[in-house]
């Protein structure tokens, strides 16, 4: 039999041509071939991880190519799919086990056997750890291990393109006391802002700015702290050097300053001109989703560079008043020089 070392570089792979070949052979009960996809993920609380669903991805890819019918059996938290408690077992010729360790004693893949048993069913394990010698123990019609005493290949995850989200920042201030009682929304603004972050597919980075107490993100410097910011795609903050250090270096945010009507974040982002901080009187959803769409915009990059340099300039500006108005002082230390 040929080595199967090499054969994640290609989509049409010899795991779909097998299937390819067998779509036609020996029926089971249900008749029409049809395979159910399962793995940890079809089990509540197994310890299921973007690995196993990537891998549940390629394989569900695969099938979808030889247009072999197929079900996912999934358990919450995730959607979709089926339960396979549920299904009828006479519906599916094949089962195919995807991903993580496996041994005799990996109780969510036998409670699965027990369920749809063998027959004329074909068991197909990918993607697969085996935790015991193959020629030992191995459930499978066909086994494509990832590693086993036998051999190894790469992980299933080298086989899809990487489809990127964008990365956002999100910055929150904690609960202060109000310097406006009358006009503080604070907890409204921290709760439009988290929706906000969380409200599209996004990898959302929750950044702690204070360095005074332990830091929630483990970070122990502002240069940490501005180095995190600054690999964001953009930052949503209630805070306003979350505004500004992510304006700095050029990466855009939506600010909602927690004070009706605008203080202290608002003026800020009037003095470098960047048009996304909003009073949290007027910060709707509508109005920040819209906001958040334009910061992730080539044209909003553009801009908070702009700001930037319109930031660079007033600290340069209030650089030479400083020290001009050190000089002028006749109380320092030696006088006027």
């Amino acid at each position: 039999m040929r080595s199967f070392r090499y054969w994640i570089g290609s989509r049409r792979v010899r795991f779909a041509d097998w299937l390819a070949q067998r779509r036609l052979g020996p029926s089971h009960p249900g008749g029409s071939p049809r395979a159910l996809a399962a793995g940890l993920f079809s089990f509540p609380e197994q310890g299921a991880t973007a690995g196993d669903l990537i891998a549940c991805d390629v394989v569900s890819s695969w099938l979808r190519e030889i247009g072999l019918e197929y079900d996912v059996a999934f358990a919450p938290p995730f959607k979709g799919g089926c339960d396979w408690r549920q299904v009828e077992p006479s519906d599916y010729s094949h089962i195919i086990w995807i991903c993580g360790p496996l041994g005799r004693d990996t109780e969510a893949f036998l409670r699965l056997r027990r369920r749809f048993g063998s027959g004329t069913r074909r068991w197909i394990g990918i993607n697969l750890s085996m935790t015991q010698p193959v020629d030992v123990w191995n459930p499978f019609d066909v086994l494509f291990e990832r590693d086993s005493n036998r051999g190894e290949r790469a992980d299933l995850a080298f086989g899809t393109e990487v489809r990127s989200l964008p990365v956002i920042g999100l910055v929150q201030v904690e609960t202060f006391a109000p310097l406006f009682p009358t006009r503080d929304r604070q907890e409204d603004a921290r709760a439009s802002i988290r929706r906000l972050a969380y409200e599209r597919p996004a990898a959302v980075v929750e950044i702690d700015t204070r360095l005074d107490v332990p830091n929630a993100a483990g970070l122990r410097t502002a240069r940490e702290v501005e180095t995190l910011i600054g690999r964001m795609d953009v930052v949503v903050t209630t805070r306003l050097h979350g505004l500004a250090l992510a304006l700095k270096q050029g990466v855009p945010a939506v600010a909602v300053d927690p004070v009706a009507g605008g203080d202290k974040i608002t003026a800020q982002a009037r003095a470098v001109d960047w048009p996304c901080a909003f009073a949290v009187d007027e910060a709707s959803d509508e109005i920040l989703s819209a906001a958040l769409s334009f910061a992730l915009s080539d044209e909003a990059r553009a801009r908070a560079r702009a700001s930037a340099v319109r930031g660079r300039d007033s600290a340069d500006a209030l650089r030479e008043e400083f020290v001009h108005a050190l000089a002028l002082d006749p109380t320092r230390t030696g006088g006027p020089s």
